[in-house]
């Protein structure tokens, strides 16, 4: 296989991951907050980065990702332990997981856009992945907004 090939692949595994840990992590950050909008943000966040998974899953079928299933990585698990941490030690639990949620999509957003200057992507997969980092982009700056209301 050709290792132009192999590089973009694990770049789309390591996206799908990011986002399984994301998933996971919005779920965590749901349980944890107190404000009825915020929990209804890390909801829907969630299900968002779920249809992600599933849309990569289905865009690269012939690519070994593994199942459907929602699994993330050991990393992300890792996360989320220090999610429950800082949120025991923190007075402002809301505030304190808003600014996890913008520290982990702007680390997706590098990596969405390492993987777009990959020349060898093929055009449908590099339209997904814009998608997606535009939608977390977007995200980002609701977060923003309400990080100033909590």
């Amino acid at each position: 296989m050709n290792s132009d090939i192999k590089t973009i692949e694990n770049k789309i595994k390591q996206i799908i991951e990011k986002n399984e840990d994301a998933v996971k992590g919005f779920q965590k950050a749901a349980e944890n907050v107190k404000r009825e909008g915020v929990i209804s943000y890390f909801q829907n966040r969630a299900k968002q980065r779920e249809l992600f998974v599933k849309t990569l899953h289905n865009a690269t079928p012939v690519l070994e990702t593994g199942d459907a299933e929602i699994s993330g990585s050991t990393k992300g698990t890792m996360h989320r332990t220090w999610m429950d941490i800082k949120t025991f030690f923190t007075s402002n639990d809301d505030e304190a997981m808003l600014k996890e949620a913008v520290r982990g999509d702007e680390s997706a957003i590098s990596e969405y856009n390492e993987i777009l200057t990959e020349t060898m992507l093929p055009h449908r997969m590099k339209e997904i992945i814009r998608e997606q980092r535009n939608e977390i982009q977007n995200d980002l700056e609701t977060s923003g907004i309400l990080e100033r209301l909590v």
